[in-house]
């Protein structure tokens, strides 16, 4: 009989597709038997997320731990890394798996500390983007690429939401000196059910976190050339962010889109979203695997993304249709087309859902993930395993 799990998450801040993803995995493996627990930010966020969070916390028979944890590199980092430390000592997990740049600094810091005083812990870290969005030759890239290398030491493997993502740590941080995976971001069933645009839908919904990352402006800045050029399309814009941010973004609406034509909203439930617009706009700059891609794809919505990251890993045999990121022109085009051949954009959607719903499960996720735990623990303590371990995608 296989031993069940303790499992321990560590994400710094618990929003967005990276709080998606762990909320999904822990709980399909409470779902699978295994006792689990997370770890991220005190910090507030809207009332939908903390609402979400507060349920996460009643599924997990571990709970949800809250501590301190700022974003950037700061003196906090010393005392955050042994707040989460002790806190592993005190639930003695099985398995930390850690979750962004600083969840993953964090959480293998304090596994690391608790090895060294005798408790059996292994350390998963992944990365979902994160330092990974910094420049090679910058300043921040140089300080996060050296940490992460240095990690590794103590690092039981890596877990990659995508082969880009895989290609990009190679790339910028080198070669892994521990084990990596690549195991996909994945939907549950339920997720493939097809969503229509309401009677009363705008043309256009940007969904995500408003920042720059995401190309929030670009997607105003083509809303613009469009009415330039006679269209008077309507847009959405339903996304989490800073005060200084949605300021800064409702005000270059403002001077750049005719009045009404844009309006902003706090964060919904994204298929609630989806219905609310008749094409979903992606125009980030930087990307791993967004979920929202993978969400807007599974409900069949006609999508309109940029080529970056992990995103053509989801149009595969299509990625002609991605538009060069950064580039508001090229997004302009696209979105003209998404309002004079609405019917092709359909047909292509929901051609995608069917080629997706193959590749991006979440309970195959899991299963792969499971076995990922199990191998590194009979490696590093031979863990006595038994019955079948699923296949683990390995990068090349």
């Amino acid at each position: 009989m296989r031993k069940e799990l303790s499992i321990l998450h560590v994400i710094r801040a618990p929003v967005g597709g990276v709080f998606r993803h762990v909320a999904d995995l822990s709980r399909v493996q409470v779902k699978a038997g295994h006792a689990v627990g997370l770890v991220c930010d005190a910090a507030a966020n809207d009332p939908l997320q903390e609402g979400r969070i507060a349920a996460l916390a009643a599924a997990l028979p571990l709970g949800v731990t809250r501590l301190p944890m700022a974003r950037a590199i700061s003196p906090g980092d010393g005392p955050a890394a042994l707040r989460v430390a002790r806190c592993i000592g005190g639930l003695k997990p099985d398995i930390v798996h850690t979750h962004g740049a600083k969840g993953g600094l964090y959480g293998r810091l304090g596994a690391a500390l608790q090895r060294r005083r005798g408790a059996r812990v292994a350390a998963f870290y992944a990365p979902h983007g994160g330092s990974l969005h910094y420049e090679a030759g910058s300043w921040q890239g140089r300080i996060y690429f050296t940490v992460e290398r240095a990690l590794e030491r103590i690092t039981d493997g890596l877990v990659h939401v995508c082969a880009f993502e895989a290609e990009t740590y190679r790339a910028k941080v080198g070669v892994p000196r521990c084990p990596a995976h690549i195991v996909r971001n994945g939907l549950r069933p339920e997720e493939f059910e097809p969503i229509g645009p309401n009677a009363d839908a705008a043309d256009f919904l940007f969904i995500g976190e408003l920042r720059a990352i995401k190309g929030v402006d670009l997607f105003i800045e083509a809303l613009s050339l469009l009415e330039a050029d006679g269209r008077k399309p309507r847009a959405l814009i339903v996304g989490p962010g800073s005060p200084e941010e949605q300021h800064r973004f409702r005000e270059l609406a403002n001077k750049s889109v005719h009045a009404n034509r844009v309006a902003f909203h706090p964060p919904m439930p994204a298929r609630e979203a989806f219905a609310k617009a008749h094409a979903v706009i992606m125009p980030s700059r930087a990307e791993s695997l967004p979920y929202i891609v993978l969400e807007a794809a599974a409900a069949g919505v006609p999508l309109v993304a940029s080529h970056v990251g992990g995103i053509p890993e989801v149009f595969a045999g299509e990625t002609d249709r991605l538009v060069p990121s950064g580039d508001a022109n090229a997004l302009a085009e696209a979105m003209r087309a998404a309002l004079d051949e609405p019917k092709r954009l359909q047909a292509e959607a929901m051609l995608r859902r069917d080629r997706i719903k193959q590749s991006f499960s979440l309970a195959a996720a899991a299963g792969r993930i499971e076995a990922i735990y199990r191998e590194a623990l009979e490696a590093r303590y031979s863990v006595v395993r038994t019955g079948p371990v699923a296949e683990v995608d390995l990068p090349r």
